[in-house]
């Protein structure tokens, strides 16, 4: 014999196929689909003039330091902005994906943020490339943990460990990490949030590494 649907069940089915289209329409699994019409980078704040320089070695000079690529979990080796739908549970945004790799993407924003703050006055040369001859004085690396969309709080994050060495062969670590909250669920606002808060990252990122005694 047939049953038949109740009212309720009805309005019960209604809400999660309802529920279903929303989180579909923002978030994917996984496909290629069809090409995003723009990618996303991450743009420094500020940046060093042009002709500014440092020469590392002389007297007065605070040496140099090499700014590592940060490790990253699997969800942040991609080049799609992660979805924390919850604790265990990790979708993308759709027409959502970076120009680069989020690692890189950081450690250029970390270099430039470190050597804007550091300026001439303090005279630490900055190496964010892997290319160099140069044996640095110092190091930073660590893992950036996450950088990606909150739905639960409408809120992008960006929370990384750095690590610095000193020069004296010390090694300090520290968690850092900032948030844009009210952000909605699509590239226009994703990408300019998560910009904000890397750069917030950084510069809070570089203030340690140069208070460093």
């Amino acid at each position: 014999m047939m049953k038949i649907p109740t009212p309720l069940a009805n309005v019960r089915t209604s809400i999660v196929l309802a529920g279903s289209l929303v989180l579909a329409g923002c978030v994917s699994l996984g496909g290629s689909g069809e090409p995003p019409e723009s990618l996303l980078t991450l743009t420094p704040s500020a940046s060093a003039p042009v002709g500014s320089g440092v020469v590392s070695g002389i007297e007065g000079s605070a040496g140099s330091i090499a700014v590592l690529t940060p490790e990253v979990p699997a969800k942040l080796d991609v080049l799609r902005v992660p979805v924390n739908v919850s604790n265990n549970e990790v979708a993308y945004l759709q027409d959502t994906v970076w120009i680069q790799k989020p690692a890189r993407l950081f450690r250029s924003l970390l270099g430039e943020t470190l050597r804007t703050a550091s300026g001439d006055t303090q005279a630490l040369l900055v190496l964010d490339t892997s290319d160099t001859p140069l044996r640095p004085t110092q190091t930073l690396r660590g893992t950036l943990i996450d950088m990606g969309y909150e739905p639960s709080s409408s809120s992008v994050v960006v929370r990384f460990e750095a690590v610095h060495t000193l020069d004296d062969g010390r090694v300090k670590s520290r968690r850092f990490e900032a948030r844009e909250e009210g952000v909605l669920a699509d590239a226009a606002e994703v990408g300019p949030a998560l910009n904000a808060a890397a750069n917030a990252v950084a510069k809070d990122v570089a203030a340690w590494v140069l208070a460093a005694e």
